[in-house]
């Protein structure tokens, strides 16, 4: 992908989530989209089979669930009562309306996403299910419109691997987060090189596959940025269904979902 502009890259992840966000996330349009479902795969399902329970997926607001995800960050964030999360891609909320439940009234969810049509959807949500300790931001993950230290606890759902600045995105991570507070996040990385023609695929890459990075380097990301305590672990089960994303390619023999956790530390 290398061949491509990150501004163009950028363009053409706005362009596909923006029109995920006007067609109701999995009900059609969204082609290639990550984890987008099927007609015959409920939004529902997709979530369970992703590794939320049934309550969670029904504790949302309507529509904030869109089917999008390659994990549940929520399972490794153990987030506790009174700390501020940011969710990077933030989507329609789902997670962060899930996380506002674990911090309470005493804490802060803010979400991020650079696709205005996201944005609007999530703040209609978070206005429909009364949330007052949540906010939705426009920005790039690159960029984040969020200020120095104030963070806990980073989450993030199959997004970092639609950025074409990754080192960026894990030093503004760095950047906003407290001495001591912890990144929590479910991403596509590569086990073997990609192959060039699927690098240069923008279908296959705003899918979340032809971006990802290999399971090393984002280790390495993370080291340069600062961070400490890293496990990336990937999750050999989820080719199950990253073959579901590209039918008729061998993509899952690439790719694979990961639990990426690390730790700024305190000194």
């Amino acid at each position: 992908m290398d061949t491509l502009k990150h501004d163009e890259i950028r363009q053409a992840v706005r362009q596909q989530y923006g029109r995920v966000a006007e067609h109701d996330g999995a009900s059609g349009g969204c082609g290639t989209a990550c984890c987008s479902a099927t007609a015959t795969t409920s939004v529902a399902a997709l979530s369970q089979g992703l590794g939320y329970t049934a309550e969670e997926v029904g504790a949302v607001p309507q529509g904030a669930n869109m089917g999008l995800g390659c994990g549940n960050p929520q399972a490794i964030a153990a987030l506790q009562p009174g700390e501020v999360v940011l969710d990077l891609g933030s989507g329609g909320g789902f997670d962060c309306f899930l996380a506002a439940r674990q911090v309470g009234e005493t804490g802060q969810v803010m979400g991020v996403d650079m696709t205005s049509e996201m944005i609007s959807r999530a703040r209609t949500h978070a206005a429909q299910g009364g949330y007052r300790n949540v906010e939705f931001r426009l920005g790039e993950i690159e960029h984040l419109p969020v200020a120095d230290g104030v963070v806990d606890v980073i989450i993030s759902n199959c997004v970092i691997n639609l950025s074409p600045d990754k080192p960026r995105v894990f030093a503004e991570a760095y950047r906003v987060l407290r001495p001591g507070g912890r990144l929590a996040i479910s991403d596509v990385v590569a086990f073997a090189e990609l192959p060039v023609a699927i690098q240069q695929d923008m279908a296959l890459y705003t899918g979340c596959m032809a971006g990802a990075s290999m399971a090393s380097s984002v280790e390495a990301m993370l080291w340069a940025s600062g961070f400490t305590q890293i496990r990336v672990i990937p999750k050999d089960e989820s080719k199950s269904f990253i073959r579901d994303w590209a039918p008729g390619t061998d993509i899952a023999e690439y790719v694979v979902s990961a639990t990426i956790e690390a730790i700024k530390p305190t000194v």
